[in-house]
């Protein structure tokens, strides 16, 4: 009998939740159980992210609208999350920006918009680590979930700060995941690949969306790795999931 609620009064963070992969994360994450703590700039995003929660489940969320730039803001939101949770249990982390300029030669962007992208994809995963561990080490089984890209393997021209940024994310994640490995936090990196996204149209202005998945198509994984009783690998890709393969078979 498949459990319908598997998440069952899970606290869940879900940064980035306002659109695209993490709106459809958070939805995904509250429809099995959890309780969602739903993080990002944009007000009316997290709105009608509650909205849709409420309407899936008949409860709201938490939301909470700041900007990943700032340090401070990030600082507060682990204290508030212990003053009325005390732990946490998920951590989805799908916040990630390419910037006002979109896709820019390296010796072309701007010093202020670096520092902008920089803070947001690469400086606030540091800053949220060091808020959100002790939290996720008062639950039973804490799961991390970090949205990568295979350009953080692979870049390509133009892509370069975009590129650069989410590697370095990257190997944080991983190496915490390493260190941590004692406790019973597992941190899980997901590559989603290609998906029908604002930054993905961005992008690409020219492409078709229809021919891409749509976000909402990785709701039943992040609910896999987030569940207290399965043990995710380190490493996972959207693309080697919906072909079938187990995510105990992809560590």
């Amino acid at each position: 009998m498949i459990d319908a609620a598997p998440l069952k009064d899970r606290i869940a963070l879900v940064v980035g939740a306002s659109r695209g992969i993490g709106y459809e994360s958070a939805l995904a994450l509250a429809r099995a159980g959890a309780h969602v703590v739903a993080a990002a700039r944009t007000q009316g995003g997290l709105e009608a992210l509650d909205d849709a929660i409420y309407a899936a489940t008949g409860q709201h969320a938490t939301l909470v609208p700041f900007d990943l730039v700032d340090g401070g803001g990030i600082d507060r939101l682990g204290g508030a999350i212990f003053e009325r949770f005390a732990r946490l249990d998920i951590w989805v982390n799908a916040a990630a920006t390419l910037g006002a300029q979109g896709l820019t030669p390296v010796s072309h962007i701007d010093p202020r918009g670096f520092a902008k992208i920089e803070k947001t994809n690469f400086t606030a995963t540091y800053r949220l680590i060091r808020s959100l561990e002790p939290l996720l080490r008062g639950s039973d089984a804490g799961r991390v979930i970090h949205l990568t890209t295979r350009l953080a393997r692979e870049p390509e021209a133009f892509w370069g700060l975009y590129a650069a940024t989410k590697a370095g994310a990257e190997a944080m994640m991983l190496a915490w995941g390493d260190e941590i490995e004692s406790t019973p936090i597992r941190v899980c990196v997901l590559d989603p690949g290609r998906m029908r996204t604002q930054m993905r149209a961005q992008a690409f202005p020219g492409e078709d969306p229809q021919t891409l998945p749509h976000p909402s198509e990785l709701g039943p994984l992040i609910v896999e790795l987030a569940r207290p009783d399965l043990t995710p690998p380190m490493k996972v890709s959207f693309k080697d999931w919906s072909a079938g393969l187990p995510t105990a078979a992809l560590i």
